[in-house]
């Protein structure tokens, strides 16, 4: 076996999980089933000592019990030696933690992008913005259809990790990988991001069709014409189809779609019971990305040229622009034309 082969299949040694919600703590829990320590980096006070006294993270992952082994810390400083770093804190806050890490970061140490969303000022995705701040860093992109509560409890997935460099993506999967954790390699960065980004858009949508009662059959259209809006915005921003087609595409929307432990989902149905965004977000302890996404999103199709008529229809409800009433017309009435 070659060098380059050996390096591929070697386990990362030193790693750091930044972002301890419900799905850092997962990520953290199948690292330390390989690797053993593992340093996580959390915001709050009150998660750090959850994790390092009570071995449990209480606020976003209760009754799962962590092993010794995860280790939690405030300060960056505490990050320096890692050789492999998962981010995995919300879109809309990737770019202040990326400013306050960088000082800390060696500029090999590869970064794996475990956050769906746009940020919503640029419109940039997450491997964009880190390139802005860390331009030296190589990077992956882990994506696809995973419920932290799931992972947490070892039940089988399957998940998309793009990386441009094969060797590279081999390594980290290999050091990810359970028998009960799956990755997939692809090298397509931009297509995997998208899939991710835009299929809580569509939950949201199908969580109203849901909250409306319009039944099961509506809720399958949504997620078939929703497909083909995230297709076609894909495409054109240089994502491939398979990908789309694949676990980071049509397998995290079919999840993401069906099941009231999607935030994204569960938020369309308190839509779709007729609550006001400011009411269906209240209780909500963790980030409903497609809220802040489905913006983004519509901007950038109009910017692409792209039709995405639900994504549309998603914006005009959020922003109060149209009623729940107005808005199922208006999807119900849409021109009869061919299928694509």
């Amino acid at each position: 076996m070659t060098d380059n082969a050996n390096a591929s299949f070697s386990r990362f040694k030193s790693i750091a999980v930044i972002g301890a919600g419900a799905w850092g703590t997962a990520l953290a829990r199948i690292l330390s089933k390989n690797n053993g320590s593992v340093k996580i980096w959390a915001k709050e006070d009150s998660v750090i000592t959850s994790i390092n006294t009570l071995h449990e993270n209480e606020t976003f992952l209760k009754n799962i019990t962590l092993p010794d082994s995860i280790i939690a810390y405030k300060s960056f400083e505490n990050f320096a030696d890692a050789d492999l770093i998962l981010l995995v804190t919300p879109a809309q806050f990737m770019r202040t933690t990326l400013e306050a890490l960088k000082e800390f970061v060696n500029p090999e140490t590869p970064i794996v992008l475990c956050s769906k969303g746009i940020e919503s000022e640029t419109l940039k995705f997450m491997s964009e913005i880190t390139t802005d701040i860390l331009p030296q860093n190589p990077l992956a992109v882990l994506s696809g259809p995973s419920f932290a509560i799931d992972v947490a409890h070892e039940k089988p997935t399957a998940v998309t990790l793009a990386c441009k460099n094969t060797l590279l993506g081999e390594r980290i999967a290999n050091t990810i990988s359970l028998p009960t954790f799956r990755p997939y390699l692809s090298d397509d960065i931009m297509g995997t991001q998208i899939g991710g980004v835009t299929k809580n858009v569509i939950a949201i949508a199908a969580g109203i069709t849901h909250g409306f009662n319009l039944g099961e059959s509506a809720r399958a259209a949504i997620i078939a014409r929703g497909f083909s809006e995230i297709c076609r915005l894909a495409i054109t921003m240089g994502g491939e189809e398979e990908t789309l087609s694949g676990l980071s595409g049509m397998g995290d929307l079919i999840l993401t779609c069906s099941s009231e432990t999607s935030r994204n989902f569960s938020l369309g149905v308190k839509l779709g019971n007729g609550e006001t965004v400011t009411k269906a977000t209240e209780d909500l302890k963790t980030v409903a990305e497609g809220l802040h996404s489905a913006k983004a999103v519509l901007e950038l199709s109009i910017r692409k040229k792209v039709e995405m008529p639900i994504t549309k229809s998603v914006n005009d409800l959020i922003d109060q622009k149209s009623s729940l009433d107005e808005i199922i017309n208006n999807l119900l009435s849409r021109p009869i034309k061919r299928e694509k």
